[in-house]
């Protein structure tokens, strides 16, 4: 499990958090959620850069690194009402996939096996496949369902060669068993991959995917509904996995595999912060953030916003499963008393 305390930029936390060691797990024992950067993108097969993606979603925000960010919609304090703490990268070779997968799974399964949710910053999709197999492997093997945004199904077999790489992490996944084929719930799809046997067996695993073409049809707040009483018969909780370009590329330009006509921003916000605040999350990535190709910060302060909504929408959950209460998305900003009335 060796590690950097950045492979790539300054050596910086998420926004100021604390930081904790995967080695020692006395660093993170009382912690519910550990980030843990993957900056791994030798699994690409079209832009590189993704590696640069941890380093860019950590940094990414006009305000103060101190380790706090009040939700104005949710009025948690994601940063603070939960102890969140940073493991900085894994170290990950672009060179040896393998070794860095295996380097990756290993460090997950630790900080899951001690009850916290590890929040991953990839990397390329590639990550996905130890990110989700490590937490199966502490919190029930077959027992985690996937929901997972992405412009791409990732279930390709072979590419270049090669088992391993970003268009295979989930195929990668269901033949494992680490994840059913019959939870895992594909959100975004669309464009010209992948090929009518590629449909074929994502089929035969009893795979659900939501195209674009039908969430534009049905609605997106009516696709999730439906894909969340799938993924909780039967199993545990849930893995969230985020590919930006999930988005459409005038929303998330820096990536590696730009798909246009896909969610907004605002879609994706949504979506995430509703599955965080509705269902029991046991672990997260968000991936495919390549800064060599973003624009202003655009794709990177999305990545990091996509965090935000995930933290404060499990704050949120958790305090509301403390106090008896349930959020109102209707809650105004402001109270209607007027100050010194």
């Amino acid at each position: 499990m060796a590690r950097y305390g950045s492979m790539f930029g300054p050596d910086v936390t998420f926004l100021g958090v604390d930081r904790c060691d995967i080695a020692d797990s006395s660093t993170f024992d009382d912690a519910d959620v550990v980030i843990v950067g993957a900056p791994f993108d030798g699994g690409t097969s079209y832009r590189s850069g993704a590696r640069f993606g941890p380093s860019a979603m950590r940094a990414a925000c006009y305000l103060e690194h101190d380790g706090s960010r009040p939700s104005l919609a949710m009025r948690v304090d994601g940063l603070r009402d939960l102890r969140v703490v940073d493991a900085g990268d894994v170290e990950m070779f672009s060179g040896d996939a393998a070794a860095s997968c295996r380097a990756l799974e290993q460090s997950i399964e630790r900080v899951a096996a001690a009850g916290a949710i590890p929040l991953v910053l990839g990397g390329d999709h590639t990550v996905t496949w130890p990110d989700v197999t490590g937490v199966a492997r502490a919190r029930g093997w077959g027992r985690v369902a996937v929901i997972h945004f992405d412009a791409h199904a990732d279930t390709g077999d072979i590419s270049f060669g090669s088992l391993i790489g970003h268009g295979q992490p989930m195929r990668r996944l269901i033949e494992s068993g680490a994840a059913r084929g019959d939870r895992f719930l594909q959100i975004g799809l669309r464009g010209y991959w992948p090929p009518p046997d590629v449909l074929e067996w994502m089929a035969e695993q009893r795979m659900r995917s939501y195209e674009m073409t039908e969430i534009v049809e049905r609605g997106l707040d009516d696709c999730l509904t439906e894909a969340f009483g799938i993924a909780l018969d039967d199993c545990d909780g849930v893995f969230l996995s985020v590919d930006i370009d999930v988005c459409d590329p005038g929303h998330a330009p820096g990536t590696g595999t730009p798909e246009p006509g896909g969610l907004s921003a605002r879609e994706l916000l949504d979506a995430v912060r509703r599955i965080c605040y509705e269902l029991p999350v046991l672990g997260m990535d968000v991936v495919e953030v390549s800064p060599p190709y973003d624009h202003a910060d655009i794709t990177a302060l999305l990545g990091n916003r996509v965090v935000l909504e995930a933290l404060s929408a499990i704050a949120r959950r958790r305090k509301d499963a403390r106090d008896g209460t349930r959020w109102d998305p209707r809650m105004p900003l402001l109270t209607d008393r007027i100050p010194g009335e």
